[in-house]
């Protein structure tokens, strides 16, 4: 059951209430997708609504706290970010009344389709995540929807104006097969690497569309190698296909995230194209990060995939071979 509480932030001052409000009321939103909670106001009069009164309270701490520093300093999205890390840490068993109360919000993502939501609960539990975590892991086999539902995240913060580009990044790493010398410049060289995220953009915006994002680098897709040495401010951005990544590489992509910025990283462990004595660093990851506040894992599982039926039973009896390889062990 829904709980509510009024308030009255005092004194009453427009231009302070703007400052803590954000542009179009962003910060508010911001808060409402970190702590779960749904905010209303009539000028300084607040209504705050969550899934528990410990909810709901911490959410009126936390506007009170960020109405009383719009008095001194001009309030961004940058600071807002900063003081939700803050309250967090400062508010013992925050992080799980959080999760609790997100849950049981729906997100619901508008593309050039129309509305797109989560098929199944592990779907809507990514979608979640990806609202509420800076870093965000999908873990799963093909076809459950890791790299589609992030595109349109990613998508959705552009068209909302929450970020101000959003890069798509992908190890080049040969699957299998050996492609040799491609002809071309740059561009043309990565591309068969990258054609999956082109194919999820075009879905989602049209091709004119990506075409002068891509001219004007409000949209860019790389190769992991470029993101070496960058700070991404105000960005979504995707790593695909990360079972691919050395371990080395998941942590330079790890350190590239600025403020205002979220990540998502994309895998499927069971499809690793490195050498066979190379770790890989999204397996890596899973091991390192897990447990750490802001960092979401979503693990699929061969019943979440949304292709044809078929599949699903492909994948579950891959599943089963390997099973059967490791219970025998080394021939």
């Amino acid at each position: 059951m829904q709980t509510q509480h009024d308030f009255t932030l005092e004194p009453d001052d427009i231009e302070r209430l703007a400052n803590m409000s954000g542009p179009f009321d962003a910060h508010l939103r911001l808060i409402e997708l970190r702590l779960g909670v749904e905010i209303a106001n009539r000028g300084n009069v607040f209504r705050v609504e969550g899934r528990n009164a410990d909810v709901v309270a911490r959410a009126e701490r936390l506007l009170r706290q960020l109405y009383d520093d719009a008095a001194g300093e001009a309030l961004d999205e940058h600071a807002i970010h900063l003081r939700l890390g803050a309250f967090a840490d400062a508010d013992d068993g925050a992080s799980a009344a959080s999760s609790n109360a997100h849950a049981s919000q729906e997100i619901a993502v508008r593309v050039k389709r129309g509305t797109l939501r989560g098929r199944g609960a592990n779907q809507q539990k990514y979608l979640q995540a990806i609202a509420s975590h800076d870093i965000n892991f999908g873990v799963g086999p093909a076809g459950t929807g890791k790299t589609f539902l992030a595109v349109a995240m990613a998508v959705d913060a552009l068209n909302q104006s929450r970020v101000q580009r959003v890069i798509l990044v992908r190890p080049a790493v040969e699957a299998g097969e050996k492609l040799g010398f491609l002809p071309g410049d740059l561009t043309q060289k990565v591309d068969p690497y990258l054609r999956p995220l082109y194919d999820a953009l075009y879905e989602m915006l049209g091709v004119e569309k990506v075409a002068r994002l891509l001219e004007k680098n409000v949209i860019e897709i790389a190769p992991l190698a470029y993101m070496r040495g960058r700070t991404l401010n105000d960005a979504f951005v995707i790593l695909d296909e990360a079972q691919n990544t050395t371990i080395e590489q998941m942590k330079m992509f790890l350190t590239r995230l600025g403020f205002g910025s979220t990540a998502v990283i994309t895998g499927d462990m069971t499809q690793t194209d490195l050498p066979k004595h190379v770790k890989s660093g999204l397996r890596d990851a899973t091991e390192v990060l897990r447990g750490v506040d802001g960092v979401s894992f979503t693990f699929f599982e061969s019943r979440d995939v949304v292709r044809h039926p078929l599949v699903a039973r492909i994948v579950n009896a891959y599943e089963a071979r390997d099973a059967r390889d490791a219970a025998s062990g080394p021939a």
